[in-house]
């Protein structure tokens, strides 16, 4: 009698595992298939995209005015803008967030690491239209107040904001890839003389090198796909070329621009986002491989 109560327990036990093993498997294929999900419509709307406008012409021209009269469907303004904004942000973002990473690491009291590091991280949960009005009504008048030549909608603006919002990618990521380093390693710098800044840049830097160009890439992939402070301060005016002082207008932006609008389901004017959107896309899964790999490739293994 003992045995089959055991028993029944035991297949119970096995029929409760293989359910929490099927939900985990369903919750994980759901991220798959929506990615594929996403990949397939991006793909057929851009194929039939495609068979009207030409694809050299697309990846070269430098005119982009789907919405004129005169249309030219080149993708490279709005890569350029995209570009220009991201570049900024990164400006802006790297030695600030690495800077406030190698304090909270090497200088901060372990009190103070521990309020500060939360409070900064609230960085990131803010709205994005906040970010973009604030760029809008803030950080463009005191840009003007400086250099009065300055657009009203400009890159420059909306490049800094993004790089204030994206500091906490880069500064939380690159601490934890310093925090990750052996102690071992700090307390032997020490040992051998070496000063708390030498120590910093000489030893912990380079041994969390892999860790903090990932936390870079992922800043530069979430920067690229920035959209509400680039539609609300950048401007919405395509252009080609890499001045920061003139309205631009990047990827998102314009999906959003056409999203939005008056333009009819199912026309060529509508299938550009999908061209733009894959292009996006194509940009973001380069940046996203390329981490990976230098993870997989330069991260340093401690026994």
């Amino acid at each position: 009698m003992k045995n089959g109560v055991q028993n029944d327990s035991f297949f119970k036990m096995k029929f409760s595992e293989k359910i929490i093993v099927t939900l985990l498997k369903f919750a994980a294929s759901i991220t798959i298939l929506t990615t594929i999900g996403i990949i397939m419509v991006l793909l057929f709307e851009t194929i039939n995209f495609f068979k009207e406008v030409s694809f050299w012409d697309f990846i070269t021209d430098k005119e982009w005015t789907p919405l004129f009269a005169q249309k030219h469907f080149g993708i490279l303004p709005l890569v350029t803008g995209t570009l220009l904004t991201t570049f900024i942000a990164i400006a802006v973002a790297l030695p600030v967030g690495l800077t406030i990473a190698i304090y909270l690491n090497m200088y901060a009291p372990k009190g103070f690491r521990k309020i500060f590091k939360p409070l900064l991280e609230v960085l990131a949960a803010v709205p994005t239209v906040v970010y973009g009005f604030f760029a809008l009504t803030v950080v463009t008048p005191f840009l003007q107040s400086i250099y009065p030549d300055l657009a009203g909608f400009n890159a420059l603006s909306a490049g800094i904001v993004m790089g204030i919002m994206i500091i906490p990618f880069v500064s939380s990521l690159s601490e934890d890839a310093l925090y990750a380093v052996p102690k071992t390693l700090k307390e032997a710098a020490f040992g051998m003389g070496s000063t708390r800044f030498q120590t910093s840049f000489k030893v912990m830097v380079p041994a969390a090198s892999s860790g903090i160009m990932v936390s870079i890439i992922l800043a530069i992939s979430r920067a690229i796909g920035e959209t509400m402070i680039v539609a609300i301060a950048a401007g919405q005016q395509p252009r080609f070329g890499f001045d920061p002082t003139v309205p631009i207008e990047t990827i998102t932006a314009y999906i959003v621009q056409v999203s939005m609008g008056d333009v009819p389901h199912g026309s060529l004017e509508y299938r550009t986002i999908f061209a733009a959107g894959i292009t996006l896309f194509v940009f973001t899964f380069v940046l996203n491989s390329v981490s990976f790999w230098i993870k997989k490739r330069y991260q340093e293994k401690y026994d």
